[in-house]
């Protein structure tokens, strides 16, 4: 049976050991990319040492074992985020990308005059790709807000639908916020009324929001780097008819089903969708994390995530000058602030002294940052292998904020 020991789920991290500037190592930028398990880092030490080779077509024992690594890679990842066919699961590079083949693949589907559903908490990568896609289609964006304490403003956003909406995109997890948004509940109301919906994944399967079949979205995103898997390597799920009426997005060797000098067919997906040779030892090592992560107790995870956050947003809370975004209800583990007295890279910068690793920035989310009113944040975000000494770790360096810029 799954279980969770913050101690012996450390001690599964090697990184975590090291020290920085003679200090030890307190990682909090976990939004930004997880720390690897020994076992992932094992599996592809294996993979190069012993077994590397390019896989399909190679009648050799290195690719046909290759070749059935990467393909029970994807069959294990199948069945354990319930998505109904190995078809439907596509290796990207990442959620950005997986977020560009999905709008490169709708572009033909998109008039002038129709509408595309955003939040105003999107990152970057599930924003940029459909403005794009606006400019060229002449299609329209909508945006719905917030609520003061970072939740999604969800009546707002149903009532932007119209006749006319065919696209509703939306992170699942908010990076800057922390929050979790009704994902079932929207992709439903979504599709109801005739819209595609995609889901971007990246920050909600970290913390074990990994059920694709519960949220039934056309498509779904999310990056190996960010859920203790290699980066390089992500996923795209999407409905078999979806993905086989779409245009392939790169072409080139092993998504053909035949050339000749009169013209190119295309293979269905997933291998429609993966020109070239694949990053092969990725897809093993995200198939790994998961099985890694299959031995977690995810509700006594977050749970000790939650107190962590809690404690390190009640203390951080009593400094003079601090604001903290984000405190909805059932967030995941992210505390996003800003600290009237300095620019958040000089609090960055003055923490990694104390061997605490933050994120500072607009964490690709400048439309965001202009709602909220602030140029950037600095962000402490947390995984299940975090304590309670890193928390205090954290609390120490920005009370060492405060005394170098505070009055």
């Amino acid at each position: 049976m799954p279980s969770f020991d913050p101690v012996a789920v450390r001690a599964d991290f090697p990184i975590l050991s090291r020290e920085i500037g003679g200090k030890p190592l307190v990682y909090l930028d976990n939004g930004a990319t997880t720390q690897k398990p020994r076992r992932v880092v094992e599996a592809l030490s294996r993979f190069f040492s012993y077994e590397n080779a390019n896989i399909h077509r190679g009648v050799h024992s290195l690719s046909r074992e290759a070749t059935d690594a990467y393909d029970g890679a994807r069959a294990y990842l199948k069945d354990r985020l319930r998505v109904p066919a190995t078809h439907e699961l596509v290796f990207v590079r990442g959620t950005t990308e997986a977020i560009n083949l999905a709008a490169h693949g709708l572009a033909p589907l998109l008039r002038e005059g129709d509408e595309i559903v955003l939040t105003i908490m999107e990152h970057h990568a599930n924003f940029v790709p459909w403005q794009v896609l606006a400019e060229k289609t002449g299609a329209v964006l909508r945006f719905a807000g917030l609520r003061d304490n970072g939740e999604l403003d969800l009546e707002e956003w149903k009532s932007l639908f119209t006749p006319r909406t065919r696209v509703a995109a939306f992170t699942h997890v908010s990076n800057v916020l922390g929050t979790v948004n009704p994902v079932a509940e929207m992709t439903a109301f979504a599709r109801e009324r005739g819209a595609f919906v995609l889901v971007d994944g990246a920050q909600a399967l970290p913390h074990g929001l990994d059920d694709l079949g519960a949220v039934d979205a056309d498509f779904y995103a999310f990056s190996g780097h960010k859920v203790f898997a290699p980066d390089g390597v992500g996923v795209l799920c999407g409905r078999r008819e979806l993905l086989d009426a779409m245009p392939p997005y790169q072409t080139g060797g092993d998504m053909i089903e035949r050339v000749s000098v009169a013209g190119t067919t295309f293979r269905r997906s997933p291998e429609r969708f993966e020109a070239g040779t694949p990053n092969i030892s990725g897809a093993i090592g995200l198939a790994e994390a998961f099985r890694y992560l299959e031995g977690i107790d995810w509700a006594a995870a977050r749970a000790h995530e939650h107190t962590l956050l809690t404690h390190a947003a009640a203390e951080l809370g009593k400094m003079d000058g601090v604001r903290l975004f984000g405190t909805a209800p059932g967030k995941a583990a992210i505390l996003a602030y800003h600290y009237a007295a300095a620019h958040p890279h000089d609090v960055g910068t003055i923490l990694d002294t104390e061997g605490v690793a933050i994120r500072v920035g607009h964490h690709c989310a400048q439309p965001l940052m202009d709602y909220l009113k602030v140029p950037a944040t600095a962000r402490a975000s947390f995984a299940f292998y975090n304590n309670h000494e890193d928390v205090e770790a954290f609390l120490r360096a920005m009370r060492k904020v405060e005394r170098f810029f505070g009055p």
